[in-house]
C-alpha cells in the first residue's frame, strides 16, 4: 500500500482542484445576476428559464456532453470562431472543460442562489432602494450578506459536483495527461487496467473529500439556524 502510495499521481487530483476553482468563480459572477432576476421577476418566461437552468440535474451526461462537444467541436460556429479567430482550441483542452463545466455546474450555483434571494425580506431590500442604493450595491452590500448558508452552499457544492463529474469531462476533454485527466477521468482508466489498489485509493480520497464538503455546509447551516432561533 506505502508503495503504491509513493508511485500515485496525484496531478489529476490538483487538475480536478483547479477546474473546480475556475468554474466555482466564472459560474458566481454569472449566477448572481441570473439568480437575482429569477428571484424578483414575475415574467411569463420565468419557468422557461429556469427549466431551461436544471436542464443539466435531469440530462444524462452522454447526452449533455454530446451536444456541448458539437457546439465547442471546430464543425460549429462557436467552435469554429474560437479556433480560426481566437487561435483558442475548445474540444479535448483544459479551456474546453472550464467552459463544459460552467454548463453542467450551472444549476448547482444558480438555484440555492435564488432561493437565498428569494428568503430575504423584501422590505429590506426596499429599504436600500429608497435610500439611494443602486441595484448592484444592494445585492452585494445587503442582499449576499444576509443569505450567507445559501451563498456557503452555492459555492461549495458547486465546487464539489465539478470535482466529481465524470461523464461530460471524458465526453468533452478525454483523457491528456497534465491537459484534461482529472480525478474522475484516473480513476475510469485503473479500473480498465484492473489496478484496483489505484482506484481505491483515488475513490477512498473522493469520497472523503465529497463528506467533508457536505459536512461543512450542514454544519455551518446548523449553526446559522441556531443563532437565528430556527
Amino acid at each position: 500500500m506505502i508503495e503504491t502510495l509513493q508511485k500515485l499521481d496525484f496531478t489529476p487530483f490538483l487538475l480536478s482542484f483547479k477546474l473546480a476553482a475556475f468554474t466555482t468563480m466564472i459560474l458566481f459572477m454569472v449566477s448572481v445576476p441570473l439568480a437575482w432576476y429569477l428571484s424578483q421577476t414575475r415574467s411569463r418566461s420565468k419557468p422557461f428559464i429556469e427549466a431551461l437552468t436544471a436542464l443539466p440535474i435531469v440530462l444524462p451526461p452522454s447526452v449533455l456532453g454530446f451536444y456541448i462537444l458539437w457546439a465547442l467541436s471546430p464543425h460549429s460556429p462557436v467552435g469554429a470562431f474560437f479556433e480560426e479567430t481566437l487561435g483558442v482550441k475548445l474540444v479535448f483542452s483544459f479551456t474546453g472543460l472550464v467552459v463544459a463545466s460552467c454548463f453542467y455546474s450551472l444549476p448547482f450555483m444558480v438555484q440555492p442562489l435564488q432561493s437565498g434571494f428569494e428568503s430575504l425580506n423584501g422590505h429590506m431590500i426596499e429599504a436600500s432602494f429608497l435610500s439611494g442604493k443602486s441595484r448592484l450595491r444592494t445585492i452585494f452590500s445587503v442582499a449576499i450578506p444576509n443569505m450567507k448558508p445559501a451563498l456557503l452552499t452555492a459555492l461549495i457544492v458547486t465546487f464539489a459536483h465539478t470535482v466529481g463529474e465524470f461523464g461530460v469531462v471524458l465526453m468533452v476533454g478525454g483523457s491528456i495527461a497534465g491537459e484534461t485527466k482529472v480525478a474522475s477521468v484516473a480513476i475510469y482508466e485503473m479500473v480498465e487496467i484492473m489496478d484496483y489498489t489505484s482506484a481505491h485509493i483515488y475513490s477512498a480520497i473522493m469520497v472523503a473529500i465529497s463528506f467533508v464538503v457536505l459536512l461543512s455546509v450542514y454544519l455551518f447551516n446548523q449553526k446559522q439556524n441556531r443563532k437565528f432561533g430556527l
